[in-house]
This record gives C-alpha cells, sequence and structure tokens, in this order.
C-alpha cells in the first residue's frame, strides 16, 4: 500500500517564506519517490485537518516557532502520526538558544561567552566589549540578528523599536572572527562540513541564506583535516546532548584569522533545517551520496512517534 504522507508547510512564524519553499520542494520530490502527498499550509486548525487528512505520516517543513519549538511536535503525538526530525523535548530545547547552550556545554561543546538580558537593557549600554552579536533566545533564520561592530559608540536602537515582534529576551554573545561553518547530522552519522561565505558583506544573513547567489558554499570546506573532523565530532556530539533525531544542522564559528584565538565554537543546532533549492543539508547529502528524493525517503522512512 502506497504510504500516505502530509507535508506540513507554512504556518505563522517569521519563517513561514522558507517553510514554503521548503515544504514545496519536499512535497514534489517524495511525489516522484511514490509516495501519496497532501501538502498543508499550517493554521490554528490543524489538529482537525490532520484527522479529516489521516496520513500516515507527516513530514514537518516548519520553521520557526510552533513547527521548530516542541509544539507541532506534541500535537503529531497527541495524534499518535510517525513525524519527521526532532521530538517534544528535543525541539523546544534547541529552539530557547540560551537553554541549549547550557546543554551543549555540559557535554564538552565549546558555546560563545554571552548573557541572556531585556532588550531595552541591551540598548541602555553595551553589555560586552564590542563586537558582539544580539540575537533574539528563539528565531531562526538569522532574524532580528544584529552585530555590533568596534566603531560602533552606542548599542543599537533598534531594539526599542514598538513594531520589534522577536521577544524581549536577547541573548548577547562575543562575535567570533573568521569562518563561518555548517555540519549536517543524519541520524546517527555526521556529514560534511561546509564553509559558508557570503558573497557580499561578512554576516550569513537572510538573504545570503534565501537568495540565490547570496552565498558561496565551499565544501569540503577548506580548513586542516583535524579541525574538520573536529567540527563533524561537534555537530554530533551536540545532536546527541540535546537528543536529536532524523536530521539536524550544526552552525558554527572558526577564527582561523591571522593572529587570531583558534576558536572553534558550536552557535546553535537547527533541528528542522532548510530545504529549499539553495539550503545547506540537502548539499551536505548529495555530497555524502544521496539524490534530494532519496533524502526526503530516508527522513519519511526514518519517522517514528515518541522522538
Amino acid at each position: 500500500m502506497t504510504k500516505h504522507v502530509a507535508v506540513l508547510m507554512g504556518g505563522w512564524s517569521a519563517e513561514r517564506n522558507v517553510s514554503l519553499a521548503s515544504g514545496a520542494a519536499c512535497a514534489k520530490a517524495l511525489e516522484e519517490q511514490g509516495y501519496r502527498v497532501t501538502p498543508i499550509d499550517v493554521q490554528p486548525d490543524i489538529s482537525v485537518v490532520l484527522n479529516a487528512v489521516a496520513p500516515d505520516v507527516v513530514f514537518n517543513a516548519l520553521h520557526g516557532r510552533v513547527g521548530e519549538d516542541g509544539t507541532i511536535q506534541g500535537l503529531l503525538e497527541l495524534l499518535r502520526i510517525p513525524y519527521t526530525h526532532s521530538g517534544v523535548l528535543a525541539s523546544a530545547l534547541a529552539m530557547q538558544k540560551d537553554k541549549a547552550k547550557i546543554v551543549m556545554q555540559a557535554a564538552g561543546v565549546p558555546v560563545p561567552r554571552g548573557v541572556v538580558i531585556n532588550r531595552l537593557e541591551a540598548a541602555k549600554q553595551h553589555v560586552l566589549p564590542a563586537p558582539y552579536v544580539i540575537k533574539p533566545v528563539n528565531e531562526g533564520s538569522s532574524y532580528g540578528v544584529i552585530i555590533v561592530r568596534e566603531d560602533r559608540s552606542h548599542p543599537p536602537q533598534e531594539l526599542t523599536r514598538e513594531d520589534w515582534t522577536f521577544g524581549e529576551q536577547v541573548i548577547v554573545e562575543s562575535y567570533v572572527s573568521g569562518r563561518e561553518l555548517t555540519c549536517a547530522v543524519m541520524g546517527d552519522k555526521a556529514l560534511g562540513v561546509i564553509d559558508i561565505r557570503p558573497a557580499t558583506g561578512v554576516f550569513y544573513d537572510y538573504d545570503a541564506k534565501y537568495v540565490k547567489g547570496g552565498s558561496i558554499h565551499v565544501l569540503p570546506a577548506e580548513i586542516k583535516p583535524n579541525i574538520y573532523q573536529k567540527v563533524q565530532e561537534l555537530a554530533l556530539t551536540a545532536h546527541q546532548a540535546l537528543g536529536c533525531r532524523g536530521i539536524s544542522r550544526a552552525d558554527l564559528r572558526y577564527d582561523d584569522t591571522p593572529g587570531g584565538t583558534g576558536d572553534l565554537v558550536v552557535l546553535e543546532v537547527n533541528t528542522q533545517p532548510g530545504m529549499t533549492e539553495t539550503s545547506l543539508v540537502p548539499e551536505l547529502a548529495a555530497h555524502a551520496g544521496y539524490t534530494f528524493g532519496e533524502l526526503v525517503k530516508w527522513m519519511v522512512e526514518d519517522a517514528t512517534c515518541n522522538r
């Protein structure tokens, strides 16, 4: 019997458009793999819709809040529908960046020095010596991220805007110069390492991630073999420490600048990494020998409850 897969996408988080692109790509690939596919643009009535659709499996292509923070995972557990990616606890933990850092650090994973503070307090004075990074506690896709350079005399005043939508608490972290590296984990195996270089500027922002030509991906990353292996080890350790399942992707910084610190730190683990045509996980999977269709098929066959 043909397996019926519901692909959840869209939703109402800041990452809605990215999720729609991920979901459309995955739905198309799953159909090509022979599955019966029902794409669903998730709205608050999703439990009613899922009961009506009655899928065998849910492919979770949601990004951001609700889809990535344990909320939809909890609903799928209640409905007893097998689903892809991480479960309730790992999803909630990885999304809450300050809590995830505590768990990763306890497992021996190096993380940037930083503090959690109210956004209005962060706008009053420099919390850390510049350069430093300010980012929301629980957003993805570089939404709300601000880099404060050495030459900035005052903290960023955009934190005080009335239309700020990224929560009252922010993380302020020391900025690590050098390379932006990423490594995916598939099951219990770390894949390759990509060195991400923005085509313009020095920050891997939203456009660099999702606009064609926005960034240059060097795969395999041109770093020393021992560092390459260390990145893979850290990605796998972080994945396991947080309790992730299926696919995850760790983002790291590596300071190999002349006279730099040599620091290698994990910034965060993404439990619902992007699956668009410019996304990193499909590229890493292809480097490991998986077509896009084979990747999404693996994810569907890996799907369970109690994740």
